[in-house]
């Protein structure tokens, strides 16, 4: 039996297999357990490793989703916010809690809600208008990681709510391991609760991480295997979600933290499971019209099922990411894009559009969005290396 590292990434759309001399990509058959269509298409290589040596990350149920319930935008929402994204967690909503009674509810089961506020002196911040809105919510885990003082109030009631410390230290620096390790390991709970998933610690002893968690590990390790010139930003266009991992520099309002990459996730953009809410997106978006011209397509495109339509679905997906993160939405962070000296692209995306297709875009975006000329360099990661990378180092 080899001594080398199997690793195994199960995405929402394609199950990735790399042994230490090549990389196997399959497309996923949904009418097959995870665990069966994996034995049967890579049987034969998994077989010839140990349980040991086998590591396995998942991106397949789309990740664990959070609604985050704080007092501030500059410092409790934002902090958590933060902590969530870099363990790999998509935020579906963000509330502040003044403002609580304005907020809808949304309908979707929440794997986690997170509610966070106040330094450790500060007490009586949370009433009944919190204990309304959480009893109209469906949610699955529930943990307050505010003001110590506050802890006592909430317990009483809250049905099982996890207390954390505070994730806000006296002097307002984050504080993150605690909430960080708890995401993590309430990933790897929710994958064990799955049985597709579940049903691969028959060939994995270890335990099987979030692949954005990966892919964030990774980022510090890149310019090894890439001509990668700082700062950068990662687009990982996938079938469910996009993510963003980015330099720290690329933003002006720092978080203090030991990653030197933060994550952002689009939890509607992708283009296989999230193909509606992406051409939802783009139809709202004033530009897509414009773009479409630009791509010698019309609106039809978006009821075509082929390979020219997806390739403009995923065209559509970078420009939208790009978008959402300019000074032109006003959305969780802005980058500084304009600073941005390469753009790496992994993910699917890779195996459908060329170098030129992806910087015809980024150019559309550049000239049209921000008026400039400027040109990132594109880096295409198609052979998944980055995945690979961060799995290794696990």
């Amino acid at each position: 039996m080899s001594q080398n590292k199997l690793l195994i990434d199960i995405g929402s759309t394609y199950f990735k297999v790399a042994t230490p001399t090549s990389i196997e990509q399959h497309f996923r058959d949904f009418n097959k357990d995870i665990h069966d269509d994996l034995t049967h298409k890579c049987g034969d290589v998994i077989k010839d490793f140990d349980k040991e040596n086998v590591y396995i990350c998942s991106s397949a149920n789309g990740g664990l989703s959070t609604l985050i319930i704080g007092l501030t935008e500059s410092y409790s929402l934002k902090y958590a916010k933060n902590i969530a994204f870099n363990s790999g967690i998509n935020i579906i909503e963000t509330v502040m809690y003044q403002n609580i009674e304005e907020y809808s509810v949304p309908s979707d089961l929440i794997d986690v809600v997170i509610i966070v506020g106040g330094i450790d002196s500060k007490e009586n911040i949370f009433g009944t208008s919190l204990f309304n809105y959480l009893n109209s919510l469906n949610y699955s885990n529930i943990v307050y990681v505010g003001s110590e003082k506050e802890a006592g109030n909430l317990e009483e009631n809250i049905e099982n709510l996890i207390v954390l410390p505070n994730i806000i230290d006296n002097k307002l620096h984050i504080i993150e391991e605690h909430l960080k390790e708890y995401l993590t390991n309430l990933y790897q709970a929710d994958i064990e609760g799955k049985e597709d998933i579940k049903s691969l610690y028959d060939i994995t002893a270890n335990q099987i991480y979030s692949t954005p968690y990966i892919v964030n590990k990774t980022l510090p390790l890149i310019d090894a295997n890439f001509s990668v010139v700082d700062p950068f930003i990662l687009i990982d266009i996938g079938g469910a979600t996009t993510d963003i991992h980015y330099s720290k520099d690329l933003v002006d309002e720092n978080i203090v933290t030991e990653n030197e990459y933060d994550r952002l996730v689009f939890k509607k953009l992708g283009v296989y499971k999230s193909k509606e809410s992406l051409i939802f997106a783009a139809k709202n978006n004033e530009f897509t019209y414009e773009l479409l011209t630009h791509l010698k397509v019309t609106e039809n495109i978006f009821e075509e099922s082929s390979e020219k339509a997806l390739k403009v679905l995923m065209q559509l997906a970078i420009f939208l990411v790009l978008t959402k993160m300019s000074h032109y939405k006003q959305a969780y962070v802005n980058l500084k894009l304009l600073s941005i000296n390469s753009i790496v692209l992994t993910g699917g995306i890779t195996k459908v559009l060329s170098s030129e297709e992806i910087e015809d875009i980024i150019s559309f975006f550049y000239k049209k969005i921000l008026n400039s000329e400027h040109n990132p360099v594109t880096v295409l990661d198609a052979n998944y290396d980055i995945w690979t990378l961060g799995a290794k180092g696990n």
